[in-house]
This record gives structure tokens, sequence and C-alpha cells, in this order.
């Protein structure tokens, strides 16, 4: 069995990380997600370091951004395993649908970046 944890080490929480990001790192968009990632500089961490982002401009009741950003951190959980190892990552995920999806389509969806996750690391 895999490991199907999202532990607090996972979570990208530091704000010069955060920054560092969103300023030096590369992006790319795949509906409904804006993906931002780079090499983790801080190679102390043995995970990736993930966050998860719903803007307060498309959904104004925190129950639904709270739904979206708990959807989004479940597919994540779930489909991990399928992000190669050898790189430690830094992602930030950036929900931008004006709508909410079901959480298949998010799984699909976070299964579509990983694997292009992997073919911009080989390329």
């Amino acid at each position: 069995m895999g490991n199907y944890t999202f532990s607090k080490e996972e979570r990208l929480t530091k704000e010069k990380s955060i920054q560092e990001l969103f300023n030096r790192g590369s992006s790319f968009y795949l509906y409904p997600f804006k993906v931002f990632f780079m090499p983790n500089p801080d190679q102390a961490y043995a995970f990736h370091q993930v966050l998860v982002s719903v803007s307060k401009k498309n959904f104004k009741r925190a129950v639904d951004r709270n739904l979206i950003k708990r959807r989004m951190r479940e597919a994540y959980r779930l489909n991990k395993a399928l992000i190669p190892a050898q790189n430690r990552l830094l992602l930030a995920y950036i929900y931008s649908a004006k709508e909410i999806l079901p959480s298949g389509q998010l799984h699909d969806r976070f299964v579509k970046t990983f694997k292009k996750l992997v073919y911009v690391e080989k390329g």
C-alpha cells in the first residue's frame, strides 16, 4: 500500500518559499488549475510541498472555497505517488474555474498535471 497521507510537512507554509515560488518558479495552466512549480531549494524536506488556493473573488462564500480546497487536497493526497520522487518540488495549485467542479473531475485534472510535471522534469 502507498502512503496516502497529507502531513504538515507536505504543506507549503513558509512565506519566503511561497514568494520565491511565485517569483522564480515556472508555471502552466491546465483547466481548472494554474500550477506553479520549482525544485525545492531547501533539501531538508523528504516530501514535495504543496500550496492550495481558491480565489475569494470567484467564490464569495467561505463554505464554497473550503469545499474546493478540501477536494483539491484529497485529489493530491490520493494521486501524489504519480509525481517523480527524485527532485523534491514546491507546488502551488490555484483554482481558476468559476464553478465548483465534481471530485472525479478534479482527480482527473490532478493526474494530468502530474503527468505534465513528469514531462517538464524530463525535458
